[in-house]
């Protein structure tokens, strides 16, 4: 509901491509994508220890994959080493968004940029400005988007899988590892008894040397 609301808004605001088949694509780009930020983090909640580090390395890890997606340099300004190859292939943005310019361009004719000048394919601008190849469909980068999604639902389950049969044996691990520990230190036998208020015997105050009992001062007013 969500990313069916945000597209029924913007993409009727920044008038795109009129047509049923081009606002379901780019409603079903914006919910793959949502999904698949969703799993990353998922994925990432269940290696990390504790709430901080996951909002920490899942914050650095998708702001690695803004970068590389083409939102701050296009994808053939990208270092071909690292950036490009391999980690623009594996990010769900970059196809998210060429899957989202073809969908907004191929089909359409724009004017230049000279006076008079003949008219921009749609085609064009992909191929020359954003260095996109549009050979291949849009629905494939959305199947990408889908590809990559289900991976990570995947590593999400391994890791879960993996910890419930490994954390019997880290817990065992753990406690030898710790009765080790204890019997290193000196014995809490060997020192002296702490005196303790809950099991004091508690005597009369007449057994009592030193007190001025009741008992003692009817003594001294006898026997003076």
């Amino acid at each position: 509901m969500m990313s069916m609301a945000s597209s029924s808004i913007t993409y009727y605001m920044v008038k795109f491509r009129s047509g049923i088949s081009h606002y379901i694509y780019a409603c079903l780009d914006l919910i793959c994508s949502i999904a698949v930020v969703e799993s990353c983090m998922m994925m990432i909640a269940s290696v990390v220890p504790n709430f901080m580090m996951g909002i920490i390395v899942g914050a650095g890890y998708l702001g690695i994959m803004m970068m590389t997606a083409g939102f701050f340099r296009l994808l053939p300004e990208l270092p071909k080493i690292f950036w490009r190859y391999p980690v623009s292939y594996v990010n769900h943005g970059a196809w998210a968004l060429q899957g989202a310019y073809k969908n907004d361009m191929i089909g359409l004719e724009f004017d230049s940029l000279e006076r008079e000048g003949p008219k921009l394919k749609g085609e064009v601008i992909l191929t020359t400005i954003l260095g996109i190849n549009p050979d291949h469909s849009k629905w494939w980068d959305l199947v990408a988007v889908i590809a990559i999604l289900l991976s990570y639902r995947l590593l999400f389950f391994a890791i879960l899988k993996f910890r419930e049969r490994a954390s019997p044996i880290f817990r065992t691990l753990y406690a030898k590892r710790t009765l080790e520990h204890l019997k290193k230190r000196p014995s809490f036998r060997k020192m002296p008894p702490f005196p303790s208020k809950r099991h004091h015997v508690q005597h009369s105050l007449s057994s009592q040397e030193g007190l001025n009992s009741p008992i003692q001062q009817r003594q001294q007013q006898i026997n003076p």
